[in-house]
């Protein structure tokens, strides 16, 4: 059988069919899983996709003390950092292939992975499988000098419960060089292979990322399990509380405008982009990375969507309207923590701790004054910091919102039933509410 690579609408098949239970994963799955969890394909063997993504903490950032300054994390050569927090991966394959629309005769953007949409699904056909190949080779992160590196150490693989080369065979059949495992542990070098070898690894690296999205996709991952998915078959009932935020979510609080909520199984995403107004993160770590990786230094400005766009000659005419936007996140499993006290970070660079924090921004962000134009300044609760990118701020559906600090914490309550595992961690008390009833 000649080598194949495997398209994603024929993944989308393999991982749909062959599932006896919930907690089964095809071979596809299982072997994306393994990828995923392999500190190995990083070049020091110390990262995995999971150290920044970890399923713990709703597929983001797994480290407390991390999430509670910089909020970036630490690649695999040691004081390499990028430049924003890692976004969630779970509920990431759903994202459509990246494109635009005309809106109010403006383009607007949707789809792609990475908080600038760059993954945009166009080299795989989905998003999240051009997003998983990133990482192996970016020198902040897991930093592998060469894709076939990342080949040879998932063919070699002796700890995955299903091999490579059982779901994509002869890709595997590669002349490895006898110094191969030296080579990947170097910077700035290349595997030396045949045409024909350097073919395969191009494939095989092509369906790496391939398992990873389909593990993403697989109900491991997107799980569907939160209380809020229980409220529709009745298996949970929303407090008073958490009802009174639902409401305002659909309505005074405009969140639905960016996180719509209808259809029988919802994302809370547009899969648009949006700038925010966020305040710049003073404690990310990439200010102070070399020249090198950030020439501007301090002075660094998040360009968002804009930036990407200006790497492209059939978007670039696009790019100055869209500085300094992000991908609006899906608030799924958005406050799902392993224990209480954790913290979590929110906004493509961390800056806000708390939901509470977040969400109060987003109703007095026009509001209160800015940090910098009053003498005691105390941000959150007397002003705020100015915009990292002062330019196409949403100020249509946030800023000024005239939430009371009841409904604030409704809002956050309501936010609250969209994490996963409330089947497993809140069936008592879900069938305690429903005893009690309204």
């Amino acid at each position: 059988m000649a080598p194949r690579i495997l398209t994603w609408s024929l993944a989308i098949t393999l991982l749909g069919g062959g599932l006896a239970s919930g907690d089964d994963l095809t071979p596809i799955e299982q072997l994306g899983k393994s990828i995923f969890f392999d500190t190995n394909l990083s070049i020091n063997q110390n990262l995995s996709c999971a150290s920044c993504h970890g399923p713990e903490a709703g597929w983001t950032g797994p480290l407390s003390d991390i999430n509670a300054t910089g909020a970036v994390y630490e690649g695999s050569i040691a004081g390499r950092f990028g430049n924003r927090k890692p976004p969630s991966s779970a509920y990431a394959t759903i994202s459509p292939v990246f494109h635009y629309v005309i809106d109010h005769q403006e383009a607007l953007f949707i789809g792609g992975n990475f908080w600038d949409g760059r993954a945009t699904g166009e080299k795989l056909g989905n998003p999240a499988a051009d997003q998983a190949q990133g990482p192996f080779l970016n020198p902040v992160e897991q930093a592998s000098p060469d894709n076939a590196c990342i080949v040879y150490r998932v063919c070699t693989a002796d700890s995955y419960p299903v091999t490579f080369e059982e779901v994509w065979p002869e890709l595997c059949d590669i002349d490895w060089p006898d110094d191969i495992e030296t080579i990947c542990g170097q910077e700035d070098v290349m595997v030396m292979l045949s045409d024909e070898d350097r073919m395969k690894v191009e494939m095989a690296y092509d369906n790496i990322a391939l398992s990873i999205a389909a593990y993403e996709a697989s109900i491991e991952v997107n799980a569907f399990t939160s209380k809020y998915d229980y409220t529709k078959g009745g298996k949970a009932r929303l407090t008073q509380q958490e009802k009174k935020g639902r409401a305002l979510f659909q309505g005074k609080g405009h969140c639905k405008a960016c996180h719509p909520s209808t259809g029988p199984d919802p994302l809370f995403t547009d899969f648009t982009f949006d700038n925010l107004g966020i305040p710049k993160n003073p404690d990310n770590p990439f200010y102070s990375m070399p020249p090198e990786f950030n020439p501007a230094g301090a002075d660094w400005v998040d360009p968002g969507l804009g930036g990407f766009l200006e790497t492209r000659p059939d978007y670039a005419g696009f790019a100055e309207e869209n500085y300094g936007k992000h991908k609006v996140p899906t608030l799924r499993n958005v406050d799902l923590r392993p224990y209480d006290g954790f913290v979590k970070a929110f906004g493509h660079n961390g800056y806000f701790k708390t939901l509470e924090e977040i969400v109060h921004f987003y109703n007095t962000r026009d509001v209160l004054p800015c940090c910098d134009d009053i003498a005691d300044p105390d941000p959150g609760v007397n002003c705020w910091p100015a915009p990292e990118v002062p330019e196409n701020i949403n100020t249509d559906e946030l800023g000024d919102l005239g939430l009371t600090a009841e409904e604030e914490a409704a809002i956050v309550a309501f936010l609250r039933t969209l994490s996963d595992g409330y089947q497993q961690v809140g069936r008592e008390a879900a069938a305690t509410e429903t005893a009690l009833g309204d």
